[in-house]
């Protein structure tokens, strides 16, 4: 059985967007998993962090791998990258979060779905509402009009 999931992947440190265009490419080298959508290049101004711009898009996945084995991919992938954690919303090269994973709402000590605070970014709604309009909302993207965001 596959689930529809969807993930944000972002970077301001580097080349944020070859960093963002690989990991899109390594998402879908991952087992049991298939990128089924990926949408433009954002730019983006830092969300409750410092630092340069960020590169923004979002991935939908068809992928057999449960939530939390998903969770550990992507971490594994940031990791990969050079990801380090050194403060919360630390500037990054790059970062991997899960949205959504089919219609599983779970709340644990390392994974929210769906994600949290995915609702108060454009980062994340627009680039989703490009691939999965079904996903987002009208009110949904007013909430987030205020916040700076280009398409590349």
């Amino acid at each position: 059985m596959t689930a529809r999931a969807y993930v944000a992947i972002g970077a301001n440190l580097g080349d944020a967007r070859e960093t963002v265009e690989r990991a899109m490419a390594e998402l879908a080298a991952l087992p049991e998993t298939r990128v089924t959508e990926r949408s433009s290049l954002y730019r983006t101004a830092p969300v409750d962090a410092t630092g340069p711009d960020f590169i923004n898009a979002v991935v939908a996945l068809e992928t057999a791998l449960d939530p939390h084995a998903l969770l550990a991919e992507l971490h594994r992938l940031e990791a990969v990258a050079g990801r380090q954690r050194p403060y919360r919303n630390a500037p990054r090269t790059l970062d991997l979060d899960l949205l959504r994973h089919g219609d599983v709402a779970m709340e644990t000590e390392t994974l929210t779905l769906p994600h949290p605070r995915m609702n108060e970014r454009a980062f994340v709604l627009l680039p989703l509402a490009e691939i999965a309009p079904d996903q987002v909302t009208s009110e949904q993207i007013a909430h987030v009009a205020d916040q700076r965001i280009e398409r590349l």
